[in-house]
């Protein structure tokens, strides 16, 4: 039977793979797991369909989940969707005034919640969400219903009749989810995707995992459309998919579960690459200088085999039995397929590093307004490039207007933003055709790359186009440069405001014999600030004149979702930055 509704996938799993023990699989404290069979996965969701049909909840109707990654999560996005409902996931990272916000412009009428601290922000403003009738947490914090209850409901009131006809209601082409986006700036916007849209997406993209892949490791919020499709998608292959709802706990669960394929944000592989750095630099003596050197050959690394030497291919046959086997041991990635990079650019020596120890990264570009996914890598011939995000996805058209912006079209484009025709018009024009606001071009073998963001572009006050998303690049090569903006609109250069990475600051200040105290004090130490202008200096020498870091300033500072100042996959918000900044900023093209 052909899967077309993102429920169609829980209802056969354990007819196409009955082989699987575990469906879903959650952390609970520290050392259990919450598992689902298949079995107890459906049995869980229909009772809980039966719960929401219960409490009044209508096809069209929107429920809000607002948690960090649990089992629980997948199985009301599938009791919701059966029932013809809405689901609105959201992050929970985001303010009261945030809730407010969407909760009303969604109309949800109920809510599942997970934490102390969302519950008080959902339960300071509640008296003002006049359509939301019920508010339920996953486990008893007292002040309200919790889960548990809910699914007891379900139990008292289950009705498989009214199952198999709410679920026969259902239209692939309804809208299956509402997904506020996170952006970098303004309202959030409620990006409505059909059944139709992620079923579409994961049609085009199951043949990328391996068929021996069956555990799936999920941590980015699954209220991202990335992470929720690519959830969806470990599922129709049949894979065990183990939540991590703590970041920190990342790499306790890897060595648990032993994944065979998980996503990241760069970010995370940039944390991972520099514990596993700092793992080599703490041996001694012949162990250190193998290690050393087995590094600097996975930098080396080439994705094509041809591409690699049998000299290259002789070192690093040996630096894998000697080092590259035991990293993956100790990260619980003994037997790994494919690790998916997105949200950001990757550092192609990150990419080689990563492929060459056998954790082969794949990279995707996308948006939540495209399902998500417009392009991704593959396992064709050169289907993997550094500095590219691979070839369209299947189905989907993909062109570079004259602006220099990415534009497309194809099963992958959203029905629209919710209650806001105007917005839809401006974001998807009349020939159908969306526009990403990404810059980007295609190399000779018709691999995307993306070169910026449009409206990121500024323009000096000597005539000057600037993309500063390309200084950004060059500069966070740097080993000392953890964060970075370049700012300069209608100025005569480039300045930057840099946040050091300080961990590898206090390493340098060590091997330098300087006293290292706190950040603050740091970035106003004399001998940091030269490191940092000579490491400038050193890139600046790779981009043209126009795009020389003229001035910058030093931060002590983080740039956090808790602070506003990162969006929640990690993307900076530049215009929050600026005006935080705003005198720093105006002192740095003061300066004489």
């Amino acid at each position: 039977m052909e899967l077309k509704r993102i429920y169609d996938i829980m209802l056969h799993y354990e007819e196409r793979y009955p082989e699987q023990k575990i469906a879903l699989s959650g952390k609970i404290g520290k050392n259990k797991w919450n598992e689902y069979t298949p079995q107890h996965y459906r049995k869980t969701a229909n009772e809980l369909s039966c719960a929401l049909l219960a409490k009044g909840i209508q096809k069209g109707d929107k429920v809000a989940v607002i948690s960090t990654n649990r089992p629980e999560w997948t199985i009301t996005q599938m009791a919701v969707t059966q029932i013809g409902a809405v689901l609105v996931p959201i992050y929970p990272t985001i303010t009261a005034e945030d809730y407010q916000y969407i909760l009303n412009h969604c109309e949800a009428k109920l809510v599942i919640l997970e934490g102390e601290i969302v519950m008080r922000k959902v339960q300071s403003v509640a008296s003002n969400l006049p359509a939301l009738k019920d508010i339920y947490t996953f486990v008893d914090r007292k002040d309200y219903p919790y889960w548990d209850q809910l699914i007891a409901l379900g139990r008292e009131n289950y009705d498989e009749g009214k199952l198999v006809d709410a679920r026969a209601a259902n239209d692939a082409k309804e809208c299956a989810m509402i997904i506020y986006t996170s952006g970098t700036t303004g309202t959030p916007k409620g990006v409505m995707l059909s059944h139709y849209n992620i079923m579409s997406q994961i049609e085009n993209l199951k043949h990328i995992p391996s068929k021996w892949s069956k555990k799936g490791l999920s941590f980015l919020p699954l209220c991202h459309a990335y992470e929720n499709m690519i959830v969806l998608l470990y599922q129709y292959l049949g894979m065990t998919v183990y939540y991590v709802s703590n970041l920190a706990t990342i790499a306790e669960a890897m060595r648990e579960v032993h994944p065979t394929m998980m996503t990241a944000v760069p970010r995370v592989l940039e944390k991972f690459y520099e514990k596993i750095e700092a793992s080599g630099k703490a041996k001694t003596g012949a162990a250190r200088s193998i290690f050393e050197w087995a590094v600097k050959v996975a930098l080396k690394y080439n994705i094509e085999d041809e591409d690699r030497s049998a000299a290259y291919n002789l070192q690093h046959k040996l630096a894998d039995k000697l080092v590259y086997s035991k990293i993956r041991s100790g990260l619980g990635a003994d037997k790994f397929d494919i690790l998916v990079s997105g949200a950001a650019s990757l550092k192609p020596e990150l990419c080689s590093f990563f492929s060459a120890i056998g954790m082969p990264v794949f990279e995707g570009y996308g948006m939540t307004e495209t399902s998500p996914v417009i392009a991704v890598s593959c396992r064709e011939k050169y289907g993997r490039e550094a500095n590219t995000v691979g070839f369209p996805l299947g189905g989907v058209d993909v062109a570079i207007n004259k602006e220099g912006e990415i534009i497309c079209r194809g099963h992958n484009i959203m029905m629209g933003y919710y209650k806001s025709e105007e917005l839809t018009r401006e974001i998807i024009d009349e020939s159908g055709w969306l526009h990403t606001g990404d810059m980007g071009r295609f190399t000779d073998r018709g691999q995307l790359v993306i070169t910026g963001r449009l409206k990121n572009i500024f323009k000096t006050s000597m005539g000057k186009y600037v993309n500063p998303q390309v200084i950004e690049e060059k500069m966070t090569q740097s080993k000392y440069i953890d964060q970075i903006i370049a700012v300069g609109e209608n100025q005569k250069f480039v300045a930057a405001l840099i946040i050091p990475d300080f961990a590898a600051i206090k390493e340098w200040c060590e091997e330098q014999k300087i006293v290292y105290s706190h950040p603050k004090e740091m970035v106003e130490n004399l001998n940091v600030k030269n490191l940092i202008k000579s490491e400038i200096d050193k890139y600046n020498k790779e981009l043209s004149k126009s795009e020389n870091v003229m001035r910058f300033e030093i931060l002590a500072d983080e740039w956090t979702q808790d602070n506003g100042l990162l969006t929640p996959t990690l993307k900076v918000k530049r215009s929050k930055i600026a005006k935080k900044y705003a005198d720093v900023i105006q002192a740095m093209f003061e300066h004489n």
